[in-house]
């Protein structure tokens, strides 16, 4: 059994593989010239990088706030949230530094090019 949608010809295996419901043909994948709908613009890569740096150290504060927490009051702050946030926030630093690592690895190869 086939099902041509638009130029788009898909086989069904079995009939309960692709089940009842109707299927919709008006997907908008992308607005003008290839740009989601719903997404905003935004600055620079200079200020989308400050953003995320910014993120990255307010979880590192949270996670410095929540190690005082359990010391001074153990009984107020589950040792699960700490152990998340801590993760959170060491993923987050990993990132950041893969981040650097490969901008200045793009900046050593462009003036290498030149």
């Amino acid at each position: 059994m086939n099902l041509t949608i638009g130029t788009l010809e898909l086989n069904k295996t079995h009939s309960a593989h692709m089940g009842t419901g109707a299927i919709n043909t008006n997907v908008n994948v992308g607005g003008v010239n290839g740009e989601k709908k719903g997404v905003e613009k935004t600055g620079s890569f200079k200020s989308y990088l400050l953003e995320a740096v910014d993120k990255m150290n307010s979880q590192q504060l949270k996670v410095s706030a929540l190690q005082e927490q359990v010391i001074t009051d153990p009984d107020s702050v589950d040792i699960h949230d700490v152990t998340t946030a801590m993760a959170k926030a060491q993923m987050s630093l990993n990132l950041a530094q893969t981040v650097i690592e490969r901008v200045v690895k793009g900046w050593t190869d462009l003036s290498q090019n030149r």
